[in-house]
C-alpha cells in the first residue's frame, strides 16, 4: 500500500482518520510511513495518523541535548541501547509513538528478531524523554506522558524548557513536578544517568 499526502506546514499538527469503519493494519501503517518519508508521523491508539511539524532550530538543539548524553551514557553503561527522535515504538494500546529520546534494555531488545529490529520496535521502552516544542499544548502533552506509563514505560520525563520545568512520571506513583533544577538523575532502569538541564534551559540563547 502506498499513500502520498501533501500537507501545508501551516496546517500541522494534523490528525488523519483513514476510515471511520477500519483502521490501518500495522503493515499498512508501515507502508504509509515508508511511502511518505518526509513526514513526521505517529499513530494514536484509535488508529488516527498524526502528522507533526518538523522541529525548529531551537527544538532540534534541545532534543539533541537530551538524546546525545543518553547515548553516551548508554554506551558506557552497556545494559541497554539509547534511541533518538527518529525511532518509533508500537505500543500495546495500538499507538505508535516517537519520543525525543528513549532507552531500552538489552533484555527487552532480545525479545525481538533481527527483522523486527529493522522496523518500528514492537515494545515499550523502559525510559523515555519528551521535550516540549512550540506547537505542543501542555495538557495533551502531559496526557501523552500518562499514555507512555500506561503502556509499560517505567520512567518518563517531560521537559518544558521555556518554563524550566521537568515533569517526572513513574509506574504506580504520582507525577512529580521539578522546576528550576540544574540536573535530573535517572533511577530504576536508568540509574546512574544524569541529564544536565542548563544547556536545555538556555537553548540557542547561550550562543
Amino acid at each position: 500500500m502506498q499513500v502520498h499526502v501533501a500537507v501545508r506546514k501551516s496546517a500541522l499538527p494534523l490528525r488523519l482518520s483513514y476510515d471511520s469503519g477500519r483502521r490501518l493494519s500495522d503493515a499498512e501503517y508501515w507502508g504509509f510511513c515508508q511511502a511518505n518519508p518526509d513526514l513526521r508521523v505517529e499513530r494514536s491508539a484509535e488508529g488516527d495518523i498524526i502528522i507533526v511539524p518538523p522541529a525548529s532550530g531551537e527544538s532540534s538543539n534541545r532534543n539533541l541535548s537530551v538524546s546525545a548524553p543518553l547515548g553516551v551514557w548508554a554506551e558506557i553503561d552497556r545494559r541497554g541501547k539509547a534511541f533518538d527522535s527518529s525511532v518509533q515504538f508500537m505500543l500495546p494500546d495500538g499507538s505508535a509513538l516517537s519520543p525525543e529520546a528513549a532507552w531500552v534494555s538489552k533484555k527487552s531488545l532480545k525479545t525481538l528478531t533481527r527483522e523486527q529490529h529493522r522496523q518500528f520496535l514492537r515494545l515499550a521502552p523502559e525510559f523515555i524523554v519528551e521535550v516540549r516544542s512550540p506547537s505542543d499544548r501542555l495538557k495533551p502533552a502531559l496526557e501523552k506522558m500518562e499514555q507512555w506509563i500506561a503502556n509499560g514505560v517505567q520512567l518518563a520525563w517531560f521537559v518544558d524548557a521555556d518554563a524550566e520545568t521537568v515533569y517526572v512520571y513513574r509506574q504506580g506513583r504520582p507525577m512529580e513536578k521539578m522546576r528550576g533544577v540544574a540536573e535530573i538523575a535517572g533511577e530504576g532502569p536508568v540509574k546512574g544517568f544524569v541529564l544536565k538541564l542548563r544547556p536545555i534551559w538556555e537553548g540557542l540563547g547561550r550562543i
